[in-house]
C-alpha cells in the first residue's frame, strides 16, 4: 500500500489545516480492513502518534495533546483519510505522517504500521 499526504504549510496559531492521506495499490482487500493513523515528529524529537482511525466501527484515538482540537475522518470509498486541525499551536509544529496497517484496531506505536508515507510539514508561527 502506498500513502502520499498532503495539505502542509505554514499558519498562525489559531488557525485551521487539513491534511489528507491517499492510499492506493491495495490487493483484494480495501482500506475498510485496514486502520489508520496520523503520527508526527518534531526535530530532535521521537516520533508520536496523533490520531487513528480503526477498522472496526470507526474508534478513535487521539493523543490527549490535540484532544478537542484534532478530528480524523475517513473515507474508504476514496481511500483518504483526512486529519482536521483546528486552533493550531505552535507545539503542533511538525512533519506529519500517514501510516495504515491491516488491523482492526487502533494502536499509537509506529511499530505496527508497516506502511507509511513521505511526509507533509506543518509550521505553525506567527
Amino acid at each position: 500500500v502506498q500513502l502520499v499526504e498532503s495539505g502542509g504549510g505554514l499558519v498562525q496559531p489559531g488557525s485551521s489545516l487539513r491534511l489528507t492521506c491517499l492510499a492506493s495499490g491495495f490487493s483484494i482487500d480495501t482500506m475498510e480492513t485496514y486502520r489508520v493513523s496520523w503520527f508526527r515528529q518534531a526535530p530532535g524529537k521521537q516520533r508520536e502518534a496523533v490520531s487513528c482511525s480503526s477498522a472496526s466501527d470507526g474508534n478513535q484515538y487521539y493523543a490527549n495533546s490535540v484532544k478537542g482540537r484534532f478530528t480524523i475522518s475517513r473515507d474508504n470509498f476514496k481511500n483518504t483519510v483526512t486529519l482536521h486541525m483546528n486552533n493550531m499551536k505552535t507545539e503542533d509544529t511538525a512533519a506529519y505522517y500517514c501510516a495504515i496497517n491491516h488491523g482492526i484496531f487502533c494502536s499509537p506505536s509506529a511499530s505496527d504500521y508497516k506502511s507509511w508515507g513521505q511526509g507533509t510539514q506543518v509550521t505553525v508561527s506567527s
